[in-house]
């Protein structure tokens, strides 16, 4: 009788293992339906839209801020659905994907947390798949993007991947054999807030020393605005530039600068960058992935930055010299990879519908319900 019990338990948990194993990533993107989905991409003050289509193809896109440029999550939701409905009258959307810059829990349904919009614990995925009326997906904009390079841009062929999204801060995802890692809660990939410096610069999350303070759109910034204000010889070349305003200086405005060989931009580019290599040095420790792809809008310096992290990279590795060592690549897809990967994951939720009217007329419906209460 106690065999029976044991072989009852070890079925039940290989059943469980299936059914954690067998996640729709997993199942494949190969056998997902080759149906046109919308991917939306949210930011603190704007939404991007765009029907993408089996083979990672932008059939149309359209943007808008979010009114007012309002924070509540009911203007927001209210936008996506415009968006929706607005690519839903030219094109026959079967599933929406979201990346929503913030955490979202490891079912993909409510967003955790969210730094520029008032999203606490919010419902998003169910909200929106009432009024549209179709299947809803919702992921970190880290990991939407990660995906789309994985499947169509620069992380193509690899099977043990981490994209590394350099912006203001720095956000991160990890994919192994196909699938993205989430972590038990939804919030694996925070890298920008590994501390790097005990006691070093303060962090807007409350700790000191956070990666991001070294290697991020912010920090390049930052470091350029000290030297400008304290009017250093150095900076006297952006100075001129902005007029000296020096709240004008942007990351845009140091890259270019240093592509034209302004010395102070590019030294400030090669901190930024091996201290990337830092970082680097230390996910490969914990990861040992086969690719970085560095992606978000402080990677459009290119071999300004990604050089030095290279190089800091092979000089801090573990290891080195006795270990294959990761490739460190520029993404391909550039602020559309977020918006793609969203709408290819969606597709893995996607049911097939038959193209008809009387979706339409339910959707405008739904809404228009919605907009009464």
């Amino acid at each position: 009788m106690s065999m029976y019990r044991d072989r009852v338990h070890r079925g039940s948990a290989r059943a469980t293992v299936l059914r954690t194993v067998g996640t729709r990533e997993r199942r494949s993107h190969l056998t997902a339906p080759r149906v046109p989905t919308v991917g939306i991409d949210i930011g603190g003050t704007k939404v991007m839209a765009g029907v993408v289509d089996a083979d990672g193809t932008i059939l149309e896109k359209v943007r808008t801020e979010t009114p007012d440029k309002s924070k509540s999550p009911k203007v927001v939701e209210d936008t996506i659905t415009e968006l929706v409905l607005d690519l839903s009258d030219r094109h026959d959307v079967h599933a929406v994907g979201i990346g929503a810059a913030g955490w979202v829990d490891a079912d993909r349904s409510k967003v955790l947390f969210a730094p520029h919009l008032n999203w606490r614990n919010e419902p998003l995925r169910d909200r929106l798949a009432g009024r549209l009326a179709v299947p809803v997906m919702v992921d970190n904009d880290a990991n939407t993007a990660a995906w789309a390079e994985w499947r169509f841009g620069a992380g193509r062929g690899e099977d043990h991947l981490v994209m590394i999204t350099l912006g203001t801060g720095i956000g991160g995802a990890i994919l192994e054999d196909g699938a993205v890692k989430r972590g038990k809660y939804g919030v694996a990939g925070e890298f920008g807030h590994m501390q790097v410096v005990p006691g070093g610069h303060r962090c807007p999350c409350g700790n000191r020393g956070c990666w991001e303070q070294y290697s991020s759109g912010n920090a390049l910034v930052r470091e350029a605005r000290e030297l400008a204000a304290a009017d250093s010889p150095v900076a006297y070349n952006i100075i001129e530039r902005v007029g000296g305003r020096i709240g004008d200086i942007t990351g845009p405005l140091i890259t270019e600068l240093a592509r034209e060989g302004d010395a102070m931009c590019v030294e400030l580019l090669q901190e930024i960058g091996q201290w990337l290599g830092v970082g680097i040095a230390n996910l490969a420790a914990a990861l040992d992935p086969s690719c970085f792809v560095i992606g978000g809008g402080v990677s459009a310096a290119d071999d300004l930055l990604i050089g030095p992290a290279r190089e800091a990279f092979r000089r801090q590795l573990t290891g080195r010299g006795y270990r294959p060592e990761a490739t460190i690549t520029k993404a391909q897809l550039g602020p559309e990879a977020g918006m793609v990967g969203a709408a290819d994951l969606a597709r893995l939720v996607a049911r097939r519908f038959r193209r008809a009217n009387r979706r339409r007329v339910e959707r405008y419906e739904r809404y228009e319900r919605a907009g009464r209460r």
